[in-house]
């Protein structure tokens, strides 16, 4: 059940980190997604592991979207830019 609860957050964390990242972004919906959800299984076993917060705690969340945040902002420096 926990790791159900982590996806559905992940993609909570991916459309609100793609809201609050600067910037034009061509990135399709589904690979925000899959980068939220990537961004809040590193954050939480990363928090976890260091022992900064529990599972369901506010902090928990908050580090979710910053690792989304960060994670699209390394995909989209990798992406090539396609001119337009």
């Amino acid at each position: 059940m926990e790791l159900i609860w982590t996806i559905i957050i992940g993609f909570v964390v991916g459309l609100l980190a793609r809201f609050l990242k600067p910037g034009d972004d061509s990135m399709g919906l589904i690979m925000t997604i899959l980068l939220g959800v990537a961004g809040a299984f590193v954050a939480k076993f990363i928090g976890q592991a260091a022992g900064l917060y529990t599972q369901g705690q506010t902090a928990s969340f908050i580090a979710s979207v910053v690792g989304a945040m960060l994670l699209l902002v390394i995909v989209s420096f990798l992406r090539p830019k396609v001119s337009r």
